[in-house]
Formats: C-alpha cells, structure tokens, sequence
C-alpha cells in the first residue's frame, strides 16, 4: 500500500514538472535565473577574492612577506596608511561630489528644458527637441574633449592654448580641470535623461490640476513646488538612479579633465597596488547595488500622483510673449549650438591643425600652415610628428579597430537584445511572482554597477591560468551582452505588460507552437518597442570605453584605439576617430529613425 502512494506521488510530481516545463515562460524564467546568477556572482567573487589575493610583484606581497597566498593587507594598507587618503578618502570623496553634481546638473538642465519644450509657445520646438539628445548619442569623452579644445591655456593647465587663449581671453585652472568642469560635462551628457523622462510626465499630465490652483489664486511659485514638482518626483528619482551609477563609473571625463576619482585612480593602482584597486571596484559596486535598493525603498513608499485622467486632453501652455519665444530659443539654440554641433566641427577642425590644440593661427590670421597630413600620408614616416604612423585614411590599425567597433556592437545588440526580450516576455507572464522579480532584478543589477568595476570584475575572471580570454573579441561580446541586457529586457517588458493575455490565449487554443506565437503574433505587434531593445546597446556599444578598456589593448576596438594615440601625443588621430564615431552614431540613428520611425524624442515633441 505505501508503495503505491509513493508511486502516486512521484506520478503527481512527475505531472507537476511536466506542465512547468511545459510553458516556455517558465523555461526562460529558470534558464535565465541561473545564467544571470552565474553572470553577476562570479565576476563579484572572483573581484572580492582578488582583493585578499597576494599578487607577486605588488605592495601585497611586500607588506606580507609572501609571494602566494591570502592576506588582508591590502585592506588594512588602504584604509589605514599614510597614503590613504590619496588613494581612497580623496578619490572618493571626488566621486560623490561628481555623481551628485551631475544629477543636479542634468536634472536642472533637463527638467527646464523640457518644461520649455512642452509648457510653452516656445520657437523651434521640434529642432531644440531633437538637437539636445546629441550628447547622450555621442561619446561620453567628447564635451570632455571639447572643453580642452576651448579652455586650455599654456599659462594655466601647461599645453598649447586653447580656442579663448589664442584671443587672449586666459579662464582660472578650477574652470578648465577638475571638480567643475567634471560635472558640467557629465551633466549635459546626461542631461537626456531627465529630459526625456520629465519631459514624458509634462507633456501628459493633466492641466486642470494647475488650472484649479490659478483659479484659487494659488501663487506660480506656490503650484510649482506644491503639484508639478510632486508630479515630476518618480522621473526625478529615476534620472538620480540612471545618472548616478553612470557619473561614479565614469573613466573618460575625469581622465581629461584631470581630476582623481575612483575609477581613474583604479587605472594607475591596478599594476603595483592591485588588490588595493580591486577594492575601490569592489566599493563602486556597493554603491550600484545601494542605489538598487534605495530605488526599491522609494518605489514601495512613493505616492501614487494621477498625472492622465479622461477629464482634460489639452495641456495649457505658458505663453512667453512674442520677444520672450523667440529670445529664449535664440539662448538655448546657441547653447546646443555648443554642446552638440560644435563638437564635430571641433574635431574636424583639429585635424586639419599642424599643432593639434593650438589655434595661435586664429590670432595671427595665418591659415598657411593647415594640413592634410593627418589624413593623407600613406607611407610610414618619423618627421613631421607622424611617430611612424599612415595617415587615417591609410591606418590599418583603425580601421581593424573601426571593424572591431562594429562586429563588437552588432553581437552585443543580437545577444543582448534576444536576451532581454525573452526576459521581458517571461516576466511580464508571471509579474508578480518572486521568480519573475528576481530574474528581473538581477538583469538589471550590471547596469547599476559602474562600468570600469563590470570590466574589472571580468578581467580578473577571465585573464588568468585557467581562462584566460583577454584581447579577444569573446571576451568584449561577452561583457558587452551582459551589461546592456537591462536596456532590452526593460524595453521589452514594458511593451509586453501592455499585451493583453487573450492575444495569445487565442492563438493556444488554436494549438499555434510558442515559436510561431512569438514571430507571427507578439514581437509584431511591439516590433517598435522590441526593436529599441536591440538598437540601445548597438548604440551604446559604439562608444564605450569604461567598459571595454581594461579587457583589450589599441587596435581591437575604436575607443582603446583613441585612448592610445591620445598617449602617443597623436591628438589629430584621437580627434579624427572620434569624428568618425560621432558620424557612424549619428548615421545609425538617422537610419533607424527613418526605417522605423522612431527617435528617443518622439514623444515628447522631437
């Protein structure tokens, strides 16, 4: 008798796996559960036990006395030396100061303008709406980059003169390197953020909510900071979580703007303090994974503001007064101007400069000296700076770079984004329960981390005895596919949770396989929303540098590339690759624009 209970109850198990496996969300939901777990633990682990590993040839195994083994030296030499704080109170300290800055700055600069382009009879709407994305689109060193190009003086920061030194015009060294400029950077390259997502609530929500508060003569002021501030909370607080992580893990910026944080200083310590700059990877994690959980907090405590009601479909806007619209769009054209068009012009201009950097001809009048050679030189010469080196025209080790940029971008954004639909898709089947939350959590997490902490957990991972994947293109598609899981799999998801269920109940009871319902019926219907899921880490791809930079040499990919010409001195060729990174992104995303109809600021007014 009891073995036929038994019986009965392995039968009834066995049922119970059958119809779980059975469903296709459920698959994905497990398979991706454990590939994401692996994914994030590992790299973690392998960073965390770098940290009490005794590196042979570094200030561990000097302080320890050992060449093999585990120490906590490392720990206790960070925190605790006469260099401590050089090496961490400062970098840190200069890390928060920019990561809080620049979410001031973008969500100041963004909110404003996209209460200009959404409240207001504002002029050229639609050209101020599109041109203002152009940072984000762009690579994050280019203002950096550019601001060098403008500020530099031989007086103040010791290199050619800039743009406003060569008319005399010489700024203090806090406006032309570090803390400042940092953050006005970083903040108008982030900018986009705050823009698009308070602009999204601005230009839906309903305007009988200000309106009843003018009836009740309610001062301006008053109804700023009493309901649309309020109202504009949730994209505010989404902006802090977006552009924190990204400013903390910032490379670049502080790199040319010289000024210490802790990603820069993870670069110079990884050779001779090693285990000491796993640990500063290890604190920019904490700060991803605190900036997590604070968004958690905030989303179970958050008040829920009602911002599109079926009462009022006209949104009122502000009038500025025929002088004010067209005055206000003259101020903010010229300051895109700058931050967006400037650039290229910039970095075409310098490489046509036999000096790069130095525009004394400007004061002079003497435009004899510009050259071609930059460009053009098609055999390897000493003279005349070239170090050896073919033109851009004729550089193979670009060029390869430039394929190595594409074929890097495109499997990043076919893994990535299939990845991430098959998430969004599995989650949005089982919404609320804890399987779905974790899977989804945890494909968010490497976004929340800063990038140069992502690549140096997987250059510890993968850059040793047993695998060692450093300098190969696997290696990049592998770091790239998992950092950029989060824009598809959130792309994905919430284009799937507005699907109703019977669209593909209808198409169960007529026994359609789950592969077909998938082609045929869902991703058509999103095609717009899932294709973005594959386009934003294409985008991103391109660009990266943080990510990428401790997991290759130059010549593998466009961004390493820059990074060591800019060592040489060959500032023509950092200046020509980013021109035509710059021109491949902008061509890209035109094409796209174009094929699908859609843009990053198509629903706000671009």
């Amino acid at each position: 008798m009891e073995n036929i209970k038994s019986a009965y109850r392995w039968k009834i198990r066995r049922n119970k796996i059958a119809t779980f496996f059975s469903k296709p969300e459920n698959v994905i939901l497990l398979l991706m559960g454990i590939v994401l777990t692996i994914s994030t633990v590992a790299p973690i682990y392998a960073i965390i036990k770098d940290t009490i590993t005794i590196h042979p040839g570094t200030i561990d195994a000097h302080l320890s006395g050992k060449s093999s083994g585990y120490t906590l030296a490392n720990y206790i030499d960070l925190f605790t030396s006469q260099l401590a704080k050089r090496n961490l109170w400062d970098p840190l300290w200069n890390t928060i100061l920019l990561s809080v800055g620049s979410c001031v700055m973008a969500i100041l600069y963004g909110g404003i303008f996209a209460f200009l382009i959404t409240r207001t009879d504002l002029k050229a709407r639609k050209y101020l709406s599109a041109i203002f994305i152009f940072p984000y689109i762009m690579p994050q060193w280019t203002l950096a980059v550019v601001w060098q190009h403008m500020f530099s003086s031989n007086a103040v920061t010791g290199t050619s003169n800039g743009l406003l030194a060569s008319f005399g015009i010489t700024m203090p060294a806090w406006w032309c390197v570090g803390l400042f400029p940092s953050i006005v950077v970083l903040g108008l390259h982030y900018a986009p953020f705050a823009y698009i997502l308070i602009g999204g609530i601005f230009r839906n929500m309903d305007a009988n909510l200000e309106e009843a508060a003018t009836i009740l003569d309610t001062p301006k002021w008053k109804t700023m900071f009493r309901i649309t501030i309020p109202m504009i909370k949730p994209a505010i607080l989404s902006t802090v979580l977006l552009v924190f992580g990204g400013a903390m893990g910032s490379y670049p910026v502080p790199h040319y703007l010289n000024l210490t944080t802790l990603s820069t200083k993870y670069v110079s310590m990884n050779d001779k303090y090693t285990g000491e700059a796993s640990i500063l990877a290890i604190i920019m994690m904490l700060f991803g994974v605190a900036i997590m959980f604070i968004n958690q907090l905030s989303l179970k405590s958050r008040k829920n503001y009602t911002t599109v009601t079926g009462k009022s479909g006209q949104i009122s806007k502000i009038t500025l007064g025929k002088v004010g619209r067209v005055v206000i769009a003259i101020i903010l054209i010229f300051i895109t101007f700058f931050t967006s068009i400037f650039p290229i012009i910039s970095f075409a201009f310098e490489t046509f400069l036999p000096n790069p950097g130095d525009y004394s001809f400007l004061y002079t009048g003497d435009t004899s000296n510009l050259t071609l050679k930059w460009w053009t030189t098609n055999e390897n010469i000493t003279e005349s700076g070239m170090y050896g080196q073919t033109g851009i025209l004729y550089n193979d080790t670009i060029w390869r770079a430039y394929r190595g940029t594409i074929l890097v971008s495109i499997c990043c954004a076919l893994f990535a984004g299939t990845i991430g639909t098959m998430i969004g898709y599995a989650v949005s089947k089982h919404r609320r329960s804890k399987a779905a939350t974790y899977v989804n959590s945890v494909a968010f997490l490497p976004y929340l981390m800063p990038s140069i902490a992502v690549g140096a957990a997987f250059f510890i991972l993968f850059s040793n005895q047993y695998v060692n994947l450093f300098n190969t293109y696997t290696l990049l598609i592998i770091v790239g596919t998992i950092k950029y899981i989060p824009f598809a799999s959130r792309s994905a998801l919430n284009s799937m949770l507005q699907l109703s269920g019977e669209i593909e109940e209808a198409a169960l009871i007529q026994n359609v396989p789950w592969r077909k319902r998938m082609l045929k019926i869902i991703i058509p219907i999103q095609k717009t929303s899932i294709l973005s899921g594959y386009l934003l880490p294409f985008m991103t791809c391109l660009r990266e540098l943080s990510l990428f930079m401790l997991l290759c040499t130059q010549g593998f990919i466009l961004a390493t590339t820059l990074d060591y010409f800019d060592e040489m001195g060959l500032y023509a060729f950092s200046s020509g690759i980013n021109l035509i990174l710059i021109i491949t992104i902008l061509i890209c995303n035109t094409v796209v624009n174009k094929v699908t109809g859609a843009s990053i600021d198509s629903g706000i007014g671009g």
